[in-house]
């Protein structure tokens, strides 16, 4: 069975988000592609405060500023198309109010036909928190928590009540419902967060550091699925962050999913080959407008197929 792709829409300030968002998802639908993704990247602190991932001098990308809002710019997708799944790879979820993130979700998904895969994590930048966060940044895993449970309540039957650290739903009458239940999938990378993902999550979203890794990672979880006593699959979508150029990169420390086409498409293959279900390419960064993005995007596709994806 052929691995799902998905595409990352345009979100960076060199689109023009009414306009290329549209169209980039209506040519991926067309081309084949399997689901549409967006990230969130709240603000640029100029100086920063804490290196990208909160590594400690490692700069942050250019293209992290002016990051278009990740649920306006999928709800522009949904309108432009019937068929791709429209996801989120990653919302910081402790950045969001549970309930009204859970409505805005469920009307998404009413609106769509079904078709949003909610993907959380918790995040890690200070200055995101500081600005946005409804807790603060140490109490960012209980958050998390909290909004697994809310969303439950919201998309499920009425009346809804819950009673939490931040949440309080007196019984109400809560819609629009989606339209069949969301898929929620977790950015877990530490013990807790992967307990969390097995006991309360539909799947995983890995970003990629290699195959081989990506290999021992999934093994892993799977094995304390096993233990926890998961018996339903778990779902996994790969983040594949790419960056295109038009010659081949040389071997030595050539970092996943950099390179060529022919290069991309044979890491796509391998880490296909560790069991992934589907894989998002975000190749964005790599295009200097929206038409680049669509060519892009479709030889991308195309090699991949070739490739055995």
């Amino acid at each position: 069975m052929a691995t799902r792709l998905g595409l990352g829409l345009p979100q960076t300030r060199r689109f023009d988000l009414g306009r290329d968002v549209p169209d980039v998802a209506r040519a991926a639908e067309r081309t084949g592609y399997d689901s549409l993704w967006v990230f969130e990247r709240a603000l640029f602190p100029e100086p920063a405060t804490q290196g990208l991932y909160g590594i400690e001098g490692l700069p942050w990308p250019d293209s992290y500023r002016g990051v278009a809002e990740p649920l306006v710019t999928l709800t522009l997708a949904a309108a432009a198309t019937e068929r791709a799944e429209l996801g989120t790879s990653v919302l910081v979820a402790p950045l969001h109010v549970p309930f009204q993130l859970a409505r805005t979700l469920a009307t998404l998904d009413a609106a769509a036909g079904g078709r949003v895969v909610a993907g959380f994590g918790t995040g890690w930048s200070h200055d995101e928190y500081a600005a946005a966060s409804i807790r603060p940044f140490a109490e960012r895993g209980a958050v998390l928590d909290e909004l697994l449970e809310v969303c439950r309540a919201v998309w499920g039957p009425d009346p809804v009540a819950h009673e939490g650290p931040t949440t309080r739903i007196a019984p109400s009458a809560v819609g629009p419902k989606p339209a069949r239940p969301i898929p929620v999938l977790l950015a877990a990378a530490g013990p807790r967060a992967r307990r969390r993902l097995v006991d309360h999550a539909d799947g995983w979203m890995p970003v990629s550091a290699g195959a081989d890794a990506l290999a021992g990672e999934w093994r892993s979880l799977r094995e304390l699925a096993a233990e926890r006593g998961r018996t339903r699959p778990l779902r996994t979508v790969l983040r594949a962050n790419a960056r295109w150029y038009p010659a081949p990169l040389g071997t030595a420390e050539r970092p996943p999913f950099h390179g060529s086409t022919g290069q991309i498409a044979e890491d796509l293959a391998a880490h296909a080959a560790t069991g992934m279900e589907e894989i998002l390419i975000d190749v964005q960064d790599s295009a200097r407008d929206a038409a680049e993005l669509t060519d892009l995007a479709a030889t991308l596709y195309e090699a991949a197929r070739a490739a055995g994806v």
